[in-house]
């Protein structure tokens, strides 16, 4: 239990970059706080980390890491970008209770995220039974869900480059409206799939789980504030119904094709 009281002190300490803008509780805050805490879990278990346990820390690493470059230099970079981070109801100030309590939510969700491979670890420690395959597993399926995100992202970036007034609907785009949180969600499964082989006690599967749900929440939420900016934008043209029409917003194959009208998924 120490292990998770020093992650969530790290994790504080670093999406503390939220107080300067409070998005950044959620972007900047996040990556980074999520790259510090894999290093964070690699160094307390050093002396017990596996292969399996090094591959998915190290994507989680990249990913952090990944994540807080591309978010800085997309809003030093992106006209587009920025007016949507910093428009009036977003960057309006906060009071100091709700920032304090985001900032305390987000710290925790982080630690959730990431505590499947640390109660791995620490379980592994204590000379429990632990089941490597599931940590292979789980480092297999986040790999692929990280080369998804970047292969989406590197897509859109070259559409955009083509034709900043058209949506992107080529390559993953084509299977699916969100594929970059698809990737991101592909990633946290493979990530939370660990606990199968971790041999975890009851408050373990607890907080590994509400880790993995709230990410999953945030994704969705991610994809119904895309959505509604996507149709004020496009909701006129023809092609762009056809293609919202045949294309899953976020899971490829599952027809779920609007999540617009989900308030509980407002975030």
């Amino acid at each position: 239990m120490e292990h998770l009281w020093l992650l969530l002190a790290i994790s504080s300490i670093v999406s503390a970059v939220g107080w300067i803008y409070f998005v950044y509780f959620f972007s900047i805050g996040y990556g980074l706080s999520i790259s510090a805490l894999a290093v964070a879990t690699a160094v307390v278990f050093r002396d017990n980390i596996t292969l399996s346990s090094a591959i998915l820390l190290g994507v989680l690493f990249v990913y952090g890491i990944r994540l807080a470059t591309y978010l800085l230099m997309r809003e030093r970079k992106s006209a587009s970008y920025k007016k949507i981070l910093y428009q009036p109801e977003i960057s309006k100030r906060k009071p100091v209770f709700v920032m304090f309590m985001i900032w305390v939510s987000c710290a925790l969700l982080y630690v959730g995220q990431i505590s499947p491979a640390t109660f791995y670890l620490a379980n592994l420690a204590d000379g429990t039974a632990v089941n490597e395959v599931w940590m292979w597993i789980g480092a297999v399926t986040a790999t692929l869900g990280v080369v998804i995100e970047m292969v989406a992202d590197a897509q859109k970036s070259a559409a955009k480059k083509i034709n900043a007034n058209r949506f992107v609907s080529h390559g993953l785009y084509r299977i699916v409206r969100c594929p970059n949180y698809f990737g991101e969600v592909l990633m946290w499964t493979g990530s939370f799939v660990v606990c199968f082989g971790a041999c975890c006690t009851l408050w373990q599967w607890v907080v590994a789980a509400l880790g993995y749900i709230g990410i999953v929440y945030v994704m969705f939420s991610g994809a119904r504030r895309l959505e509604m900016r996507q149709t004020e934008v496009y909701g006129n043209d023809p092609e762009f119904q056809a293609y919202i029409k045949r294309t899953p917003i976020i899971l490829p194959l599952v027809p779920i094709y609007s999540v617009a009208k989900h308030k509980w998924l407002q975030a």
